[in-house]
């Protein structure tokens, strides 16, 4: 069985090649969201919305204790509540180490779990919030930053689990990255968008409305830029701002194809 935590170097390298080959072996897809990737449609927030929270009671003490219990026992929902309530400081003191080492006990034990179930979201969702902490460190512990290991666990759950969220990451990386690699980037972007990622919806079309270092298809990029402001949440404020402008750079008959490619997408999506 696969382990990720404390893997050499040269473990690592190996298993970031491998989940990037797994795309990389496939067909290119093109930048119009009409090609379907053969990888698990999951949606961003299914890794939260499938799974378990914590008791409803008044007590969270008790609650905290049940679930570190339970957690202790092996239990992947446990591990995977009681990291989380630790990584925002839900109803205890925040404390990223914590959270860490909840993460890394289910990225090591379940790196195998069969993709598209509930508790194949949970490991997915538990490798991305590994390759955040990775991505700055955490202060005063042990984890300090390591990108290519935060590569690592991004490329990870994209690729086997078929996650948004790391695909979205994974596309951030190709892009911000140094050498930036923009036609990987949007490879990643258009997986995630494909499952309705808004962040990825938002930065796969402003690269193809503005042909940012892709080629330019502004009725696509209007598309996306729409479904991306339609589902755009408080925290994807910058997401408006990006649409308005295409919005209003788009000629007429961008902006007519971009409704003829939108209704095409939505009719497929409900088919």
């Amino acid at each position: 069985m696969r382990t990720f935590k404390g893997t050499t170097p040269v473990a690592a390298a190996g298993i970031l090649v491998a989940a990037l080959c797994g795309l990389a072996s496939g067909p290119l897809f093109a930048f119009d969201g009409t090609s379907a990737p053969t990888t698990v449609l999951l949606s961003p927030g299914d890794g939260l919305r499938g799974a378990p929270t914590a008791p409803d009671v008044n007590d969270k003490a008790k609650a905290l204790t049940a679930l570190q219990y339970a957690a202790d026992q092996g239990r992947l929902a446990a591990q995977w509540k009681v990291g989380r309530m630790y990584a925002v400081g839900d109803g205890v003191p925040r404390d990223d180490q914590r959270a860490f080492d909840y993460f890394s006990q289910i990225a090591n034990a379940h790196p195998d779990e069969l993709p598209g179930t509930p508790q194949a979201r949970m490991v997915a969702n538990a490798f991305v919030a590994l390759g955040h902490y990775y991505l700055k460190g955490i202060p005063n512990s042990s984890v300090a930053a390591d990108p290519t290991r935060a590569r690592e666990m991004f490329a990870y759950a994209a690729s086997y689990f078929g996650d948004a969220d790391a695909q979205y990451q994974l596309g951030r990386l190709y892009l911000d990255g140094t050498p930036s690699d923009p036609h990987q980037a949007a490879r990643w972007f258009l997986l995630s968008a494909s499952k309705g990622d808004c962040q990825a919806e938002a930065v796969l079309g402003d690269m193809l409305f503005q042909g940012r270092q892709v080629p330019r298809q502004a009725a696509r990029g209007l598309m996306w830029l729409t479904l991306s402001k339609d589902c755009a949440g408080p925290e994807e404020a910058w997401v408006k701002p990006l649409y308005d402008n295409a919005f209003h750079r788009a000629n007429d008959d961008e902006r007519a194809l971009a409704l003829v490619y939108l209704e095409n997408w939505l009719k497929g999506r409900r088919e």
